[in-house]
């Protein structure tokens, strides 16, 4: 693979479509229609400009990747071969039948192509999936026949992943393409984002083009408990001009950790997580045992929220408010659920759907702290949330991470573990069946990046459902080659196996699994690299320090869910150690494929960095016992003996370091996310190999120096 000049995957993300996919050896079934030159597509004249913008873009699909000429025209004529017809269903009296919904879709094709549409977003989306079909034939060939579809899932949510709040429209276009249908916008106010303005108004426009909704994840903490009487024109100021200025926006997201108040619940404390965090005056007081407002499902939550809800629909009646009640997730069921019994019946709930739950390792337990592939979910937060939305008749969403990516590897685009992907997307259609979950968010800070996860998971939740190992097999046919399809299966199955051994702990996520073989290890000076001066969260999100004691997890639950750290490191150890052989297993299968295309290039080169960010991961906890045992003891030679084993292992990862930085050579997006921007590119992992050299010939000397004085 080539070198990349940062930020190059940039302009991977603004191609929409890929260039010359034709296969010219292909050879077409008899009941198969060809798309041939001239093609034509015909729109109403008086079509939504959903439908033009699609209609455009299809013919760029057939010219750019088909090798097929084509062009967009207006007209009725709707028998004329070598037409692709687009139109509303209700314009010409057609029954979608099972299609009959939000963006459902006919597919009609003959001796020309009939598309009819629910609305213009089923147009659009019958023309991407088209495009899907015709990408995994690589020919401009469709099997007659009818083809009905539509979503399971709506809104689906992402942030971007092209950069904090930067949504150019060809990447607005590439995430319809991959059915999602709506987008989120860290707000601090009106046209104010965590990384300054943004005009929300236009952005709303764009993304209108494109069959895309705008709703604000709001970061606006208030201060006015709900009874206060400066409360209505307070959050009015923030959450009703929103809307007034905005009045586009579908919706808006609030969680607690953003959008905390002074709540007078006996459980939770008087101050703010955000005081705490700045260390203000009484902040620091010996603590009382209480939670922060916004990580409790607080008493006086259904008042606030009556309060917010009469103040948004003032402004937009139809607003979509949903309540994500992520940081309250380790709190009781009972306090959860009589907040659900309480709050006002036209809120969204929205629920993580995998964590919180505690797995266990040898009989050791482990809790999932953050959002991980490693559990499949649903989890025990999840479930009785869902049946009690379920039972008050509460729309419920989800925030699966369905679109790739968690936060097990901190710096990656998507993990390409499908198999355990699968897993989930099955109990994802259980949830939908049996607690009607219609909705959510799929990615969260690291953004939306087209992958072969985010493929698999548009076409798992249509209906009519077809079976998920067909999908993924057409999926990576088209991606790697079916003459490789059976080693690529093998590979990936082995490292759908590795995920289920990693450990989603605090210490983990926080630590070394957040920028990989960048990380630094430390031993008594405290180093963490760079920040890049765009970053929102930078180095503050990670720790240098392994996480001790009972960690996170532990910390904001009612009751501690995992074991301590004493007593889980050792068996965590052995499982990443199992993990890592597992990713070396199956990047030896990726490797021995021979005739291997630029896409399988590109999954077995983030398959090595994942592998290498596994070991850096177990360097990590190995280094903490070291440093653990080092302090314990009370002898010379028994120093120097385990000052001889840290000096093996920093050189082992130093090793690491340098085998990853081709790795992060070849791919762009490898050492970057949205909030951090590069914290594992070349630059950080050479700083980090000149701080682990630092700890080596200085620090390490120093030491033997001082124990044989």
């Amino acid at each position: 693979m080539k070198v990349e000049q940062p930020y190059a995957f940039k302009q991977k993300l603004l191609a929409i479509h890929e260039k010359d996919v034709r296969d010219p050896n292909y050879i077409p079934a008899d009941d198969m229609l060809e798309i041939a030159d001239g093609t034509v597509i015909e729109t109403d004249p008086i079509a939504d400009e959903v439908i033009s913008v699609a209609a455009h873009d299809f013919a760029d699909f057939l010219n750019t990747s088909m090798g097929v000429s084509a062009k967009v025209s207006t007209g009725k004529n709707h028998s004329r071969s070598g037409v692709i017809r687009l139109g509303l269903a209700s314009d010409y009296n057609v029954d979608l039948k099972e299609a009959d919904g939000y963006k459902g879709f006919l597919i009609d094709v003959a001796d020309s192509i009939n598309i009819y549409g629910k609305d213009a977003r089923g147009v659009a989306a019958a023309l991407f999936y088209l495009e899907d079909i015709l990408s995994m034939e690589k020919a401009p060939y469709v099997k007659k026949g009818e083809i009905r579809k539509k979503p399971m899932l709506s809104p689906l949510m992402v942030h971007s992943g092209y950069g904090m709040e930067e949504w150019p429209d060809e990447y607005l276009m590439r995430i319809a393409h991959e059915g999602r249908d709506a987008i989120l916008v860290f707000t601090k106010g009106v046209n104010e984002t965590r990384v300054g303005f943004l005009d929300f108004n236009d952005l709303i426009a764009r993304a209108a083009r494109y069959g895309i909704d705008v709703y604000a994840y709001a970061f606006m903490a208030g201060d006015p408990h709900p009874d206060d009487e400066r409360a209505e024109a307070y959050y009015d100021n923030l959450y009703g001009r929103l809307f007034r200025e905005c009045p586009g926006l579908k919706g808006v997201t609030l969680v607690g950790e953003a959008v905390e108040y002074r709540s007078r619940d006996p459980h939770v404390g008087k101050f703010l997580a955000e005081e705490i965090f700045q260390g203000l005056p009484g902040a620091n007081d010996v603590p009382d045992g209480k939670f922060w407002p916004g990580w409790y499902p607080c008493d006086d939550m259904p008042a606030w929220l009556s309060m917010i809800e009469r103040i948004v629909r003032a402004a937009k009646p139809d607003a979509d408010i949903v309540l994500w009640s992520y940081n309250w997730g380790f709190q009781p069921a009972e306090a959860r659920v009589r907040l659900i019994e309480r709050m006002p019946e036209n809120i969204t709930l929205q629920a993580t759907f995998e964590m919180f739950d505690a797995k266990e390792v040898d009989g050791i337990k482990t809790a999932c702290s953050d959002y991980s592939l490693s559990f499949i979910g649903p989890g025990h937060y999840f479930t009785t949330e869902a049946i009690a939305a379920k039972k008050r008749g509460i729309k419920l969403y989800a925030m699966t991470q369905s679109a790739g990516v968690t936060w097990d590897f901190g710096v990656v685009p998507y993990e390409p573990m499908p198999y355990q992907w699968m897993k989930r997307f099955e109990n994802m259609r259980s949830a939908i069946h049996d607690w009607d979950l219609c909705g959510g968010m799929d990615t969260h800070h690291h953004g939306f990046y087209p992958s072969i996860i985010s493929k698999f998971s548009k076409h798992a939740f249509m209906t009519p459902e077809e079976p998920l190992d067909m999908i993924l097999d057409r999926i990576f046919a088209s991606e790697y080659g079916a003459e490789n399809l059976e080693k690529v299966k093998e590979g990936f199955r082995l490292w759908s196996e590795a995920i289920t051994y990693y450990t989603p702990t605090e210490g983990d996520f926080s630590g070394a699994s957040r920028i990989g073989p960048a990380y630094p290890f430390c031993f008594f000076h405290k180093s963490k690299p760079e920040n890049n001066e765009n970053a929102v969260f930078g180095t503050n999100i990670f720790s240098t320090e392994y996480a001790n004691g009972m960690e996170w997890a532990s910390f904001v639950s009612a009751e501690p869910r995992e074991h301590i750290l004493n007593l889980r490191i050792h068996p965590e150890l052995e499982s990443l150690k199992t993990m890592h052989k597992l990713m070396q297993q199956g990047v030896a299968v990726f490797e021995s494929i021979e005739s291997k295309n630029d896409k399988l290039l590109s999954v077995l080169n983030l398959g090595k960095y994942i592998t290498n960010c596994v070991l850096t991961n177990i360097h990590a906890k190995e280094w903490y016992i070291l440093k653990c045992r080092f302090h314990a003891e009370f002898t010379k030679e028994s120093l120097h003996k385990i000052l001889d084993e840290m000096e093996v292992l920093l050189r082992r990862e130093i090793d690491n370091a340098k085998a990853t930085l081709p790795l992060v050579d070849a791919d762009s997006r490898l050492g970057w996310e949205p909030t951090m921007e590069y914290l594992g590119d070349r630059p950080h992992i050479e700083w980090k190999i000149r701080q682990v050299e630092y700890v080596l010939n200085l620090e390490m000397k120093k030491l033997r120096k001082a124990i044989d004085l």
